[in-house]
């Protein structure tokens, strides 16, 4: 797996971000009998950035807690079948690495949400990344049956890994 992460908030989390995201990850991965080495770019930002990347890409002119940019057009949630066939819009051609697509996170909003939901920061980070990466497994939560489906699954990837609130 590449894992490219950025962390570009002059706000501190002070916690080990990068082994939380890590884990979230390869848990989600795991769960989702992801059968490819994936590579994926995470951006921890701040919440004027996150604001001005929601206003450009979802009209929505306020900062939220994580954006995700999924690569995969997939016609079932988490059904990698047939990914191969489309293997130049869908892979790296230097490693042969699926493109999942691109998690945005504003560390604002961690520590704000942590705070209001009453748990800790790493807790929040874990949640918003295991969320983020069922958006770009194909999950949505705009429908009553997709929300729980997704909620489902956010929260068995963080009861695997015991993160709890």
């Amino acid at each position: 797996m590449t894992l490219n992460l950025e962390y570009e908030a002059e706000i501190e989390l002070n916690l080990d971000y990068r082994s939380i995201i890590t884990k979230v990850v390869e848990k989600a991965l795991d769960l989702e009998e992801c059968p490819y080495e994936v590579e994926l770019n995470v951006i921890l930002t701040d919440n004027e950035e996150i604001r001005e990347i929601n206003q450009t890409y979802r009209t929505i002119d306020a900062p939220t807690d994580v954006l995700s940019f999924p690569m995969i057009g997939y016609e079932t949630p988490g059904d990698f079948d047939g990914l191969e066939e489309a293997q130049e819009d869908y892979f790296n051609p230097e490693t042969g690495e699926l493109l999942l697509g691109d998690i945005i996170i504003s560390v604002e909003k961690v520590i704000e949400q942590a705070k209001e939901y009453g748990h800790t920061r790493e807790r929040e980070l874990a949640f918003l990344t295991a969320h983020s990466m069922m958006h770009l497994f194909g999950y949505d939560h705009m429908e009553e049956n997709e929300r729980i489906i997704m909620e489902e699954k956010q929260k068995k990837v963080l009861d695997e890994l015991t993160i709890f609130r």
